[in-house]
């Protein structure tokens, strides 16, 4: 099983209770299905390893990397991040 494939989750704790993330597990997918590989995103494209470090550890990235992202895929944002709510997350206001 390679590394991607493993879901990696960063919490952050408050009062107890874990708080909402951004998960970039689908990024790795995507990247695989487009035939994209990570020596690719920095030789080819110019993506530093450290952003792969940060998407491997869902840290923070601006939009405009994300932006760059999907352009080099083909893609949406949804086929890159996804949002884990809360776990008392509550919808409705």
């Amino acid at each position: 099983m390679h590394h991607f494939t493993l879901i990696i989750r960063v919490y952050q704790e408050q009062n107890g209770r874990l708080l909402q993330m951004i998960s970039y597990d689908k990024f790795w997918k995507t990247m695989k299905e487009r035939g994209i590989t990570q020596y690719d995103l920095y030789t080819c494209y110019g993506i530093r390893r450290s952003l792969l470090d940060k998407l491997r550890h869902n840290l923070n990235i601006e939009i405009y990397t994300l932006d760059n992202l999907c352009s080099i895929l083909h893609c949406d944002f949804g086929d890159i991040v996804e949002h884990i709510p809360d776990e008392d997350e509550n919808i409705s206001e």
